[in-house]
């Protein structure tokens, strides 16, 4: 059986406008394709892809061509663009292959470390006095990192509008801030 990668992301926005105005893409289309090579440059076929909410704005069609184009094994832990109006799941998304049901909160373990996902930064969050981890997306990037807590969309500035590793979105954060 071949080696699985676990990669965490969140705020692809596919297809939405208003990202344009602060990324460097000419247009959705332009913005799409680099965001889906990205993603399939870093992830293999069998690797599992955390994505913290806010995938898409493109209706049903859109979404599933670009998300049959992207590799790995896809979960979504859902976002604020994800929902419909009456707080369900929008139908372009509802409908796609993920590998387990969307939902608002998941835990994995990386490396023996307890990761918590959400789409939104907490102050505090499961175990976080125990040195668990808490990635989240929502912010775009312009959150900084609190202790154990980071943003790891494809709007900061250290991931390359691609999936990032566990390794790669901490390594540089200190321990000294976890709770004690």
């Amino acid at each position: 059986m071949a080696f699985t990668a676990q990669f965490f992301t969140a705020d692809t926005h596919f297809g939405h406008q208003l990202m344009l105005k602060d990324r460097p893409f000419a247009s959705t289309d332009e913005m799409d394709r680099a965001l889906i090579d990205n993603w399939n440059a870093v992830v293999k076929d069998h690797d599992i892809v955390w994505h913290l909410g806010d995938f898409s704005y493109h209706d049903e069609a859109r979404t599933a061509s670009i998300f049959s184009q992207l590799k790995g094994r896809k979960r979504l832990v859902l976002g604020n663009h994800d929902l419909a109006n009456d707080g369900s799941v929008r139908r372009s998304l509802a409908s796609l292959a993920w590998d387990q049901p969307p939902s608002f909160y998941a835990e994995t373990k990386q490396e023996g470390e307890r990761v918590i996902l959400h789409h939104y930064a907490m102050r505090v969050w499961a175990a976080s006095h125990h040195a668990s981890w808490h990635f989240y997306g929502h912010s775009h990037g312009r959150l900084s990192n609190h202790g154990r807590s980071r943003d790891v969309g494809v709007d900061c500035a250290d991931v390359g509008f691609a999936p990032c590793s566990f390794w790669h979105l901490t390594s540089d954060m200190l321990d000294d801030e976890v709770f004690a």
